[in-house]
């Protein structure tokens, strides 16, 4: 059993509000995040694209590529389609030699809209679920036989952000699809992260981890606030330093084997990302030491 602790950059500057440490130079995210001691990094959108290029920065820093967000729009295209749209990113994420891939379905998403509240998020009908999780299966099994393997991603502001979306999800489709657990979006979206965990471990085949601050986020829900001002706001922070049960999580994911991420978005000028990072990976290696091995 193998378990490697990556980081994601949107720690340093974020993808959905670009000014969020959009001055920081990636070569800043990559040696922090090295002399840190991460393995690995997450794509962001500072990242190179072509693998040459993108092996050539990652290897100066002795990192990994551990994946990369992919967003889906098969609400509103079909298989062929969607694999069309995949495939310039599931041969990078080969090249790279990329075990998953952190996939969200981002048909009338909000969670990238500074000014659009959360309560207009888009909902499936119950009649939907049963044709996207066809279509959602029918990729997996097509990467998979590539060799890599879908990680759905659960998000804020998309059509799978509450924990009855994720059962929904997990009813819908076959055992290709695998979950990305991020215990950031189940606490922050009302869900049990501890009790997901326990629930779906056979099909949990990535992980991010960050923290939620709890009194910010029931003010936020109280405002019907946007995602966005959401994190400006501070309701995500790194493991150690909110309110989620880390120790109860990884004990229900003990045997559990892959990437570990940290994630916490936040406004780098209130929280240093070096500092927050570090602090992170800390409490993430004790957790693990103790509690997942």
């Amino acid at each position: 059993m193998t378990i490697r602790i990556g980081a994601n950059p949107i720690i340093w500057s974020n993808d959905d509000l670009r000014e969020l440490g959009g001055a920081t130079p990636l070569e800043t995210c990559l040696s922090e995040a090295r002399a840190i001691g991460f393995e690995g990094m997450e794509l962001g959108h500072k990242f190179p694209r072509v693998a040459q290029t993108l092996g050539a920065v990652l290897g100066r820093y002795n990192l990994s590529c551990v994946s990369g967000w992919y967003s889906a729009e098969l609400l509103s295209r079909d298989v062929a389609a969607e694999m069309d749209s995949l495939r310039p990113h599931l041969d990078l994420l080969k090249a790279m030699g990329s075990p998953v891939l952190v996939f969200a379905e981002v048909s009338g998403a909000v969670h990238g809209n500074l000014d659009t509240p959360l309560s207009k998020r888009p909902v499936l009908q119950s009649s939907q679920w049963r044709e996207f999780g066809r279509r959602m299966t029918e990729v997996a099994k097509l990467t998979a036989s590539e060799g890599v393997q879908l990680a759905y991603h659960h998000h804020m502001g998309t059509v799978v952000q509450s924990e009855a979306d994720i059962h929904e999800l997990m009813a819908a489709t076959g055992p290709e699809v695998g979950l990305l657990l991020d215990t950031g979006h189940a606490t922050f979206a009302g869900a049990d992260p501890v009790a997901l965990a326990k629930r779906y471990r056979d099909r949990i085949r990535h992980i991010h981890t960050k923290d939620v601050r709890i009194a910010v986020r029931d003010r936020v829900l109280k405002e019907d606030s946007s995602f966005l001002h959401a994190v400006v706001d501070g309701v995500f922070t790194v493991p150690g330093d909110g309110d989620v049960p880390f120790d109860r999580v990884f004990r229900e994911l003990r045997g559990y084997s892959g990437w570990v991420v940290l994630e916490a978005e936040q406004d780098p000028e209130k929280a240093n990302p070096r500092e927050y990072a570090a602090k992170g990976f800390a409490e993430l290696s004790k957790l693990i030491a103790r509690d997942l091995t």
